[in-house]
């Protein structure tokens, strides 16, 4: 199934995409209330997207599938191509980040390029979004965890990321977070590491990889975060992005107001968003 959040009428809800239509839930609440009851409602939502008809796609907004999760966690150095082009070592144990909640973006938004910055970046990547949940969750157990998957893209300001020893400032600006276009349960996705994943920029492919080649699989990464801390539903963790960004190019190639990104994952969907500057 396809959950989105969606904003008609000035109403922003949650809904079930079929095809080219959204079918309203008929459930009050964000999305995160509707992954903590999804046991109790998935049979109903089942058939309301058999039965419905529901209302064009494009009659309506799509926002950020969880437009404010409670945690938002990103890996960072997971793919070896990506890796091997920032010149560092493969990591012995997995490095983390976080972005702030306000980083958040639609899958279609504007991205901001913040007054007095000038080294935006692009990362595209799988987006894991927590279900179930739990601490102290070993690897394998770790798909139960799990909702669904989206696209994101972890936008990133280079020379703020390292003007310190830690990423989370350059990872976190407004807007730099976007994701989406909704989120695909994770029984429809099957299995989350044999998926393409690319990256263009004003239509030329910059990153192109399979999420087969993450260094450390979902499933580790959930039991690494949930040895110290409480997975809940609806927090969000960016898995990694794979080789050509543009801070490895030569010379290298940082994004501008104007231009289009665009993130697709094979059964996802994709998101794109025209860099803008901040007013």
């Amino acid at each position: 199934m396809k959950l989105a959040t969606y904003t008609a009428n000035g109403q922003t809800r949650t809904g079930i995409v079929v095809g080219d239509s959204i079918i309203d839930t008929g459930l009050n609440g964000t999305m995160i209330d509707l992954i903590a009851n999804w046991e109790a409602v998935k049979d109903d939502l089942a058939a309301k997207a058999a039965t419905d008809s529901g209302v064009p796609l494009a009659s309506v907004k799509l926002e950020a599938p969880v437009p404010r999760p409670g945690k938002i966690w990103a890996i960072g150095l997971n793919y070896a191509d990506h890796i091997a082009e920032s010149k560092m070592g493969t990591p012995e144990r997995q490095v983390w980040f976080t972005k702030a909640q306000t980083s958040v973006n639609g899958p279609y938004d504007p991205i901001l390029i913040a007054r007095g910055t000038a080294t935006p970046d692009y990362e595209v990547e799988l987006v894991a979004i927590v279900g179930k949940g739990g601490k102290h969750i070993a690897a394998a157990d770790a798909p139960a965890a799990i909702f669904g998957y989206c696209v994101g893209n972890d936008v990133t300001e280079r020379m703020w990321q390292h003007a310190g020893p830690q990423w989370s400032l350059g990872k976190s600006f407004d807007t730099h977070a976007p994701m989406g276009p909704w989120i695909v349960t994770a029984d429809e996705v099957g299995d989350p590491h044999a998926l393409g994943i690319r990256c263009f920029v004003n239509g030329e492919k910059r990153q192109e990889s399979n999420t087969a080649h993450l260094v450390f699989n979902i499933w580790q990464q959930v039991e690494h975060l949930s040895t110290g801390m409480t997975l809940e539903p609806g927090d969000v963790l960016f898995t990694g992005t794979p080789g050509g960004v543009g801070a490895a190019m030569d010379p290298r190639q940082f994004l501008q107001p104007g231009d289009v990104v665009r993130c697709e994952i094979d059964g996802l969907g994709h998101i794109e968003g025209v860099m803008a500057a901040e007013a």
